[in-house]
């Protein structure tokens, strides 16, 4: 029994195809960029490709705007595999990981920051209710 995983093989016609929608390019446009010959029929048989031929490569590369080895090497699980062992720390086990990120601790005490804004609207209060105390005063004097 073999326990060795397999490399997959890289599908060049989905990484067009990956390439072509991460660049918001229809392929009607990636069609008309190709040339004339071209069609979104043949686009689309050509994102359906296991393996474009080397020279085709280079040209849809180049109407991309992406290197050629890109489009050659791109591996999905290998996006996934990294994205995966950044947020895997050897320490804790996934669920761990995953409680703390979502289990947030503040470093201050809400019930004194909600006293602080009371407090602070107690202060405005009172600065109002001077200021209309004076501009009675004034109104007073004017009679």
């Amino acid at each position: 029994m073999n326990d060795t995983v397999m490399p997959e093989k890289i599908h060049h016609g989905r990484n067009v195809k990956r390439f072509r929608e991460m660049m918001g390019i229809k392929q009607e446009a990636l069609a008309h960029e190709l040339g004339d010959d071209w069609s979104q029929k043949k686009v689309s048989l050509l994102e359906q490709k296991e393996t474009i031929e080397d020279d085709l490569l280079k040209q849809v590369a180049a109407v991309l705007k992406v290197p050629e080895e890109a489009i050659k090497n791109f591996n999905e699980e290998a996006v996934f595999n990294i994205i995966s062992n950044t947020y895997h720390n050897d320490s804790r086990d996934h669920s761990t990981l995953i409680s703390s990120s979502v289990n947030y601790q503040p470093n201050f005490n809400p019930i004194d920051k909600l006293i602080e804004v009371y407090e602070e609207n107690k202060r405005l209060y009172e600065r109002l209710l001077a200021s209309e105390k004076e501009k009675n005063e004034l109104l007073k004097g004017k009679k």
